[in-house]
């Protein structure tokens, strides 16, 4: 992939940054879309390596701006788009900024991939579009199942990236992450809300609901499954799972996390962290044979031992003082 122009939307975000820095090491040529700020910050990647940001052709500018959309996709090789509203509690209050910033998005850098005639786009997706699983492990052809905005987002966007497949020979692959985590992730996510309020001295960790089971994929694993798929030749019109195939339920990864950090906080039910009844996902857990099978991709993070080497490395990111201090702690994260 050396050589290759790419371009990754939402690239200061979580994953984003991450994916970025992946693509600067392999070689590619990277256009990196920010969201518009007046005070050009550029998010995560403000924290990533001199030679990363320096190697960067960043961009500040919105997905639901489809003109300026079309400017960036147009002579790029791949457009991995991460742009979107992601935080499942904000989407009870605000549905339609998820209707305008994942859908819309969404469509406006399709659109731009099928008239620029050669990009192809990766579109990444979520999990939570299964809902509440009905089987376990969950495949690629299991029902869809928005929950919440977020998820019906979501789903409205792989649906749209998808149709331009079908209709137009737009080369479109959708990967489908399982629960990613690991350094900078937002503390609105579970594992760094846990992490982060014992490395600020908590006896009590305040979390929502702990029965839920999760497939926790460390983001490093996440990154180069979305890598894969992207440079593959084998996946365009396919959806693809990035899990682990481990199942833990949130209570038992509080348990582990306060094992490794040596704490013996006590969990503190906040009801505003709980989810509407209905719209809970109780459980998740990804088949990801088709991945394997259609490119090769399997995480070098996996079951209860690869769950706690990524915990590590992530409680060891979040107790440096000059990262943790990034996060409030004491506020929950909306």
């Amino acid at each position: 992939m050396k050589g290759k122009k790419v371009l990754v939307t939402g690239a200061a975000g979580f994953i984003g940054s991450h994916l970025t820095e992946q693509l600067v090491h392999n070689g590619c040529l990277v256009t990196a879309l920010v969201h518009y700020n007046s005070r050009n910050d550029w998010g995560w990647l403000e924290y990533c390596s001199n030679d990363v940001r320096n190697s960067l052709n960043v961009k500040l500018g919105d997905v639901t701006d489809s003109e300026y959309v079309h400017t960036l996709v147009n002579d790029q090789d791949v457009v991995f788009n991460l742009a979107a509203l992601i935080a499942i509690p904000y989407s009870y209050h605000a549905p339609e900024s998820y209707i305008n910033t994942n859908v819309k998005g969404s469509l406006n850098v399709v659109q731009a991939a099928k008239r620029s005639n050669k990009t192809k786009v990766v579109q990444i997706s979520t999990s939570e579009v299964y809902g509440t699983a009905k089987f376990v492990p969950i495949t690629e052809n299991h029902q869809l199942c928005g929950q919440s905005p977020y998820a019906a987002s979501k789903i409205g966007a792989d649906q749209i990236a998808l149709s331009f497949f079908h209709a137009f020979q737009t080369p479109v692959t959708v990967v489908r992450p399982f629960n990613t985590f690991g350094p900078r992730q937002s503390a609105r996510a579970v594992i760094p809300t846990i992490i982060s309020q014992l490395s600020a001295g908590s006896d009590k960790i305040k979390l929502g609901a702990t029965a839920p089971t999760r497939d926790f994929t460390y983001v490093d694993d996440t990154v180069n499954g979305i890598i894969t798929a992207g440079f593959s030749d084998k996946t365009n019109g396919e959806v693809f799972n990035l899990g682990t195939g481990f199942e833990v339920s949130i209570g038992q990864t509080v348990d582990l996390i306060k094992e490794l950090m040596n704490s013996d906080a006590v969990i503190e039910i906040d009801q505003s962290r709980l989810r509407p009844e209905s719209s809970e996902v109780e459980r998740l857990c990804s088949d990801n044979s088709k991945v394997l099978q259609y490119c090769g991709w399997q995480p070098t993070h996996s079951g209860i031992d690869g769950l706690r080497i990524g915990l590590k490395k992530t409680i060891e990111w979040f107790s440096k003082k000059e990262n943790l201090e990034k996060y409030k702690t004491g506020l929950y994260n909306v």
